[in-house]
């Protein structure tokens, strides 16, 4: 069997910034059929302040899958980009954890670094006119989603500016990570209740996890400064779908992937 050595990235927005999971040198067989027999170096867990601190601590080679939205509508149509729509029905009661990206225009209507609580809702006020005004039926944005505007301006931004990237940066979702690993079968038990971790859905993801490769020791280790322990999770489980992505066993919601009107792919990847 021909391999080739590349290197894995998970990433997931945390509040320093970014929190990835690396394996530097990991050997990813050309046969998309294959099952990769050399899992790599031991992985590693840095925090990046921001999203092109984090590829630019990365080798030329490396396949990056996130879990950010890619590819920005310029009009907002019920369900969501695309995507969203088609990998809803695979998660059962988890499919309230995806949820829809507005227009370009209401991510970019206010670009502020909010000093103020006050500042943050005027922010939120102004993009939810937008993103009324840019959508069928009319919808406004969630304070949830709100809340990760500028980590995904940061990448959309990077691949406006590089479109050598497109190839490399995927998107991807943790929940339908998890379904995808685990025989297209959707996680019982949530991350997180009422806003707090919930330690058995932990454990059923970290078991998982430890069934595609890993050592159960590195995803007991306290999250770096700046991450939870569910940002920690969720960029393990994208660094599975960067080896499922370079081994060519990945497959797009939708596919083949769509194209936004800066011709940035959109697909969410699993």
């Amino acid at each position: 069997m021909t391999s080739t050595e590349v290197v894995l990235v998970g990433a997931d927005g945390c509040k320093a910034g970014w929190i990835a999971v690396r394996r530097e040198h990991g050997s990813t067989p050309r046969n998309p059929g294959s099952t990769p027999r050399n899992p790599g170096s031991t992985p590693q867990v840095e925090v990046f302040a921001s999203f092109a601190a984090l590829l630019k601590a990365s080798p030329d080679n490396a396949i990056v899958a996130v879990d950010m939205p890619i590819g920005l509508p310029e009009f907002s149509s019920k369900g969501g980009r695309g995507p969203e729509a088609l990998v809803r029905p695979l998660l059962g009661a988890r499919q309230s954890s995806v949820f829809s990206i507005p227009s370009r225009a209401a991510l970019y209507a206010d670009t502020s670094d909010f000093t103020t609580v006050e500042a943050w809702y005027a922010g939120h006020r102004k993009a939810s006119d937008l993103a009324r005004a840019t959508s069928d039926p009319p919808r406004g944005v969630s304070i949830q989603a709100f809340g990760i505007f500028s980590k995904i301006r940061e990448i959309d931004a990077l691949l406006i500016a590089r479109p050598d990237l497109r190839g490399r940066v995927f998107e991807s979702h943790p929940e339908v990570a998890f379904c995808r690993l685990n025989g297209n079968q959707a996680m019982q038990l949530p991350k997180k209740i009422r806003g707090s971790i919930n330690p058995a859905g932990m454990a059923e993801r970290k078991a998982l996890l430890c069934r595609h490769g890993y050592d159960m020791g590195f995803l007991d280790q306290p999250p770096p400064r700046g991450a939870a322990a569910d940002d920690f999770l969720d960029a393990a489980v994208m660094m599975l779908i960067a080896g499922r992505i370079a081994s060519g066993r990945a497959k797009p919601f939708p596919n083949p992937p769509l194209a936004d009107g800066r011709g940035i792919p959109v697909a969410i990847w699993a």
